[in-house]
């Protein structure tokens, strides 16, 4: 019984995952990690590696999502690179006047 209570309680969590999407107008960011080491890429937000970006690499941002609190953006590098999710703050993006 504990077996399938565990197995139930995973699968829904799993299904609750669901961060709060807004589609962007593409926008061009660059690369900017404080930390001076490659921007981690992942397969979603917080989830696994897929690549790493280095500062000065410039990304086209399709996607932002808020992830318990934290905002996380889905890029397109315009270089060398994998496309995935990436922390928002390591990004400086200069937006369209409108």
């Amino acid at each position: 019984m504990k077996k399938l209570f565990l197995t139930v309680a995973f699968a829904a969590l799993a299904l609750s995952w669901r961060p709060s999407l807004a589609h962007v107008d593409a926008v061009v960011c660059t690369v900017e990690d404080p930390t001076g080491t490659p921007l981690n890429v992942r397969n979603r937000p917080n989830g696994t590696l897929v690549g790493a970006l280095h500062n000065d690499a410039e990304v086209l941002v399709t996607q932002n999502a808020i992830v318990n609190g934290k905002a996380w953006s889905k890029v397109v590098p315009l270089g060398a690179g994998k496309e995935g999710w990436v922390f928002y703050n390591f990004l400086s993006c200069s937006h369209p006047s409108r």
